[in-house]
């Protein structure tokens, strides 16, 4: 019997990337749910494999009804990630109410739930750790995340199927094309320099000299085996940290995209200061509306991850957002 799985915001970045991956391995009996109110997001699913196509509106309604037959395991990528939303009420329908169902659901049906949380939680906190004494977000984004967190950990003693959440660091790489501001550095990188020749980053802000605020940036491809991971291994629940344990500057990311679309084009590479002296990578000053929201230091503790055996590798900047250019080139040319 082949296992059906279900993945909510499949159109959107992660959840597509999830079906890709679900697809690799040869599932293709995939519930794909998601709000294509925003119809680009659709373009994200074009070259994947599912079974039926719902929209969350009708989407769980028919799942709690028991329309769907037997799930093996739910994908819960969709939910509102925007951190600058500040609608409460609909921050708290869309990813709490609904992640309550799907836990209520994958414990009277035995359906497993791998959920996303995020390293919003953790906000103000210098230590990313998944303990509540580090968790202190900034706004109700990270506290919808954070919410729901502690609804499965206070569930987890009795749990009766597996449920893992995850909290994504900076994720970037192929199909976040729709998230509009909310996409990468490295994507919005690669189209300034595409379209101007120079790229942009935020100047000084607090303790951090221009271009140096740090954070954890893990390249989508590595997350989704971390998920498939957790798919081949159901004994595992929890909530995890899911960044590459390595905190990078910002100025990592731009002089990776510039070197990378260089070496695509057979220039050679420049160091950081040739990039700012010839007017390549340009600081502008840190925008008003983040001060007091704005994490300049992120790194995840990858030690409740490794302790389980998750022996999964990541990329580092370098390599990850390479590979990244080169596929964004690849489809610019095209």
């Amino acid at each position: 019997m082949t296992k059906r799985i279900i993945v909510t915001g499949a159109a959107g970045f992660i959840g597509s990337n999830i079906v890709r991956g679900l697809n690799a391995r040869g599932f293709t009996d995939i519930i794909a749910v998601d709000n294509l109110t925003h119809g680009d997001k659709a373009l994200n699913m074009v070259d994947l494999s599912i079974s039926d196509y719902l929209d969350k509106n009708d989407f769980y309604d028919d799942l709690l009804a028991g329309r769907f037959g037997q799930i093996e395991a739910i994908f819960h990528e969709g939910a509102c990630s925007s951190t600058t939303e500040q609608d409460g009420r609909y921050m708290m329908a869309n990813n709490f109410e609904t992640s309550k169902k799907l836990l209520a659901y994958s414990q009277e049906t035995g359906a497993r739930l791998l959920y996303a949380s995020s390293a919003a939680t953790y906000g103000a906190s210098e230590t990313f750790k998944e303990e509540p004494a580090y968790e202190k977000p900034l706004n109700v984004y990270g506290y919808s995340k954070l919410l729901f967190d502690q609804v499965v950990r206070r569930a987890q003693p009795s749990l009766k199927t597996q449920v893992a959440g995850f909290r994504y660091f900076n994720v970037y790489g192929s199909r976040e094309q729709h998230k509009g501001g909310m996409a990468s550095v490295a994507f919005h990188n690669f189209n300034q320099f595409m379209a101007n020749g120079s790229v942009k980053l935020f100047g000084e802000y607090g303790d951090c000299q221009p271009g140096e605020q740090k954070r954890d940036f893990i390249f989508i491809d590595d997350l989704v085996n971390v998920k498939l991971w957790f798919f081949d291994h159901p004994e595992h629940s929890g909530v995890f940290n899911l960044g590459t344990g390595k905190a990078q500057p910002f100025n990592d990311i731009a002089t990776t995209v510039v070197n990378s679309v260089r070496d695509l084009t057979g220039l050679p590479a420049l160091s950081i200061n040739d990039m700012v002296s010839q007017g390549i990578l340009e600081y502008i000053p840190f925008p008003d509306k983040l001060r007091g929201k704005y994490q300049c230091f992120t790194q995840a503790d990858m030690s409740r991850l490794r302790e389980i055996g998750c022996d999964v590798a990541f990329h580092d900047v370098a390599h990850g957002v390479s590979a990244y250019v080169r596929d964004l080139y690849a489809r610019h040319q095209g």
